[in-house]
């Protein structure tokens, strides 16, 4: 496995070493992706004595969608063992809410260091590469921040200089797909809530930040397609090509439906519930 992938493998959650804290320290609602509300700070009534989830197998049939599509990027046990140095917070409940505080820091913190890692894989992004490894070591430094250190940080401030280098490192990787950088593949933060786009050639458009719940995709060439912050849930992606597609994360494919011929880059892992 190359480093990168390594780096990426170290980004994602480990259940069987967190302290459940996405279980705990967020909040739902009931919803079509909850069954429940749920107060942020309260464990969820699923969560064993183990911190494992008493239904994991059969949580979209119980009415937890949205857990089934939420990953931590692998903040939950770098909180749990190396914030918090293996304390669980039923032990010394009285650390609970600085850890629970803690955790939605590290995993945006996390995901930022997943969007980064994947950068330096993108060939027509080599001239930034060196940029990328100085950000990324800068943004891993702040992971080992004490709690309280970790709720005082700005993380609005990082995320605009981790962002601008993923825009100029998108541009670059797109800019070799003919009509990617005109105004027709522009769609950066579009509102497409449902939009029909079976078929459509999608080469290298900027879909960043697009809103892209429900719509139809099938059969559609997102090929080098920019999707950092895109919303796919339920989006059809039946027969869609994905690949090299940037900055697109496991979350997004869990939350969409895709079937057997929908082309995804290699290092994801097809949902279960797609269509076979």
């Amino acid at each position: 496995m190359s480093e990168q992938g390594d780096a990426l493998g170290a980004l994602r959650g480990d259940c069987a070493n967190c302290f459940g804290l996405c279980c705990v320290a967020l909040p739902f609602a009931a919803s079509a992706d909850f069954a429940v509300d749920k107060p942020a700070g309260t464990p969820c009534t699923n969560l064993a004595d183990d911190f494992r989830c008493g239904i994991h197998a059969r949580l979209r049939d119980r009415g937890f969608t949205g857990c089934t599509v939420y990953d931590c990027f692998g903040a939950g046990q770098k909180v749990s063992q190396v914030t918090f140095g293996g304390r669980d917070w039923r032990q010394e409940p009285g650390s609970a809410r600085q850890m629970f505080a803690a955790f939605p820091v590290v995993r945006a913190l996390h995901e930022l260091l997943a969007y980064l890692t994947e950068a330096l894989t993108l060939e027509p992004a080599r001239s930034l590469h060196g940029e990328i490894r100085r950000v990324l070591a800068e943004t891993e430094e702040l992971t080992f921040l004490s709690p309280g250190e970790l709720g005082a940080l700005d993380l609005d401030a990082r995320r605009r200089v981790v962002g601008d280098l993923l825009q100029r490192a998108g541009e670059l990787a797109r800019a070799g797909i003919p009509g990617a950088t005109g105004r027709k593949k522009n769609r950066r933060g579009a509102d497409l809530m449902g939009a029909r786009l079976g078929g459509a050639d999608l080469r290298g458009a900027s879909l960043r930040g697009a809103c892209l719940i429900a719509a139809d995709l099938t059969g559609a060439d997102l090929r080098r397609a920019d999707l950092l912050g895109a919303d796919l849930r339920d989006a059809q992606l039946a027969g869609t090509d994905l690949t090299g597609a940037l900055f697109l994360t496991q979350p997004q494919l869990n939350a969409a439906r895709g079937d057997a011929r929908t082309t995804v880059p290699a290092r994801f892992t097809r949902p279960a519930h797609w269509a076979s």
